[in-house]
């Protein structure tokens, strides 16, 4: 039976998670896989407004940082459960994504990439600048989400690193089964129409604005539950989750491994998560190799890693 590309990138992404801990050395690469995770779901939302609707932001880490602190204030501040604070941060981001995006998402190319940019750079100011509320560049600390608790009282007794690896596996599974989804709907098709031509994709009916604001929307909840899953599993947040470096990463892995591809930009969050462990050899020189490693790719391999290498040894793409 052939195996569509949907179901190939859930069988991966399944089989990396259940199987890649039986080769790690220490608990620590535990940590690492789940924050290899949480920047999966980050990425797969840009995946959704760049690689399907051709848009660009580099403003992503401000949601980021939303759902992130609202892990830390609602519960302190409302009483909220950790979990239903995440799902309050992502419902502001939506809002806050829509009310933004109407706007705008009327600019286009490099345009686009500084209003996005000036709305990441607000989010972040705030949150370094509202002591009283935030505790400003300090950080605050963020409520144990408790479902380790609940899981050993069911029997299963899993370490902090081996709950949060899991668990954030499994909501990367989740995450990339929903944009999979969206890919092969009506409307990823209207999504993938205008990023090929918005005038084209207008002439046959196509609602750009529409669209354009809806990619953007989904693609905010995504960087909020990925910053909302940082907060959880670290117990402390601080405003660079929101900074300017944060958005740039979040652009780069999904273009490094290939923005138009799920399992690519996937793939690429995981060569930015761990290469600077690898690096560490190399010292002052880290940062220098992880450029140059990017430089090559962009020039040689311009539709990102994982796309060319399919595209390579079996002639076809994820």
């Amino acid at each position: 039976m052939r195996l569509t590309p949907k179901s190939a990138t859930l069988i991966v992404l399944a089989l990396l998670v259940a199987i890649t801990p039986f080769f790690f050395p220490s608990g620590y690469y535990y940590r690492v896989g789940a924050l290899l995770f949480v920047n999966g779901i980050a990425v797969t939302g840009i995946v959704i407004l760049t690689g399907y609707a051709g848009q660009i932001s580099l403003g992503h880490a401000g949601f980021a940082g939303i759902g992130a602190y609202a892990c830390a204030l609602a519960p302190v501040h409302w009483g909220l459960h950790p979990a239903l604070a995440a799902v309050l941060g992502a419902a502001i981001s939506a809002v806050l994504a829509y009310l933004v995006g109407r706007p705008i998402l009327r600019l286009k190319g490099y345009y686009l990439g500084v209003a996005t940019l000036g709305f990441g750079i607000l989010v972040s100011m705030v949150l370094n600048n509202e002591r009283q509320l935030t505790h400003g560049p300090d950080g605050i600390e963020v409520a144990d989400l408790g479902l380790r608790e609940v899981l050993k009282g069911w029997g299963l007794n899993l370490s902090n690193g081996e709950f949060w690896y899991f668990f954030c596996g499994l909501c990367l599974i989740i995450g990339a089964w929903l944009a999979l989804n969206l890919h092969n709907s009506p409307s990823g098709r209207a999504l993938r129409a205008l990023h090929g031509s918005e005038v084209a994709a207008r002439t046959v009916g196509v609602d750009v604005a529409r669209y354009k604001l809806q990619a953007f929307v989904i693609s905010a909840i995504y960087a909020s539950a990925a910053g909302s899953l940082l907060a959880l599993q670290n117990k402390f947040i601080t405003p660079d989750v929101a900074g300017f470096m944060h958005s740039v990463e979040m652009v780069t892995m999904a273009v490094l491994g290939g923005v138009g591809s799920v399992l690519g930009a996937i793939f690429g969050a995981g060569i930015l998560t761990l290469l600077p462990q690898v690096l560490t050899v190399f010292a002052e020189y880290e940062q220098m190799v992880l450029g140059l490693v990017m430089l090559l790719v962009m020039i040689f391999l311009r539709e990102g890693l994982l796309p060319s290498i399919l595209k390579k040894f079996w002639g076809k793409d994820e």
